[in-house]
């Protein structure tokens, strides 16, 4: 069964941190990439940033120099990891996990919700 499971969303204040986690299960082969999208309320699915499985990485410009994207792989899972800083009200979304398959094939996780707000 194919699982992508979402962590570490939540409320911060603006210019702080926090970390999203997404583990993905093993029963997806060929990944190409991973990454991160996020929708705010009343607005279009956007990307905010993607890792190939060869490492090279991509952010939108409105999270470049805050935003990393890393992964990271075990015997029984890969995980894929966004660390967000200098968060700003802007960023509230709820934030989707993806991977996406060398067939094209994509998957979606649940999705998490960050609110960023005083």
């Amino acid at each position: 069964q194919v699982q992508l499971v979402e962590s570490g969303g939540g409320l911060v204040q603006p210019g702080g941190s926090l970390k999203l986690s997404c583990a993905v299960s093993r029963s997806i082969f060929g990944i190409a990439a991973m990454g991160w999208y996020r929708q705010a309320p009343g607005k279009q699915r956007e990307l905010v940033a993607t890792i190939t499985s060869g490492g090279t990485t991509t952010y939108a410009d409105s999270v470049k120099g805050r935003f990393t994207i890393t992964i990271s792989r075990d015997n029984a899972k890969n995980t894929v990891y966004l660390q967000m800083n200098s968060l700003k009200p802007e960023d509230t979304a709820v934030y989707y996990c993806t991977v996406e398959r060398r067939d094209s094939l994509r998957f979606w996780g649940q999705g998490t919700q960050v609110t960023v707000s005083s």
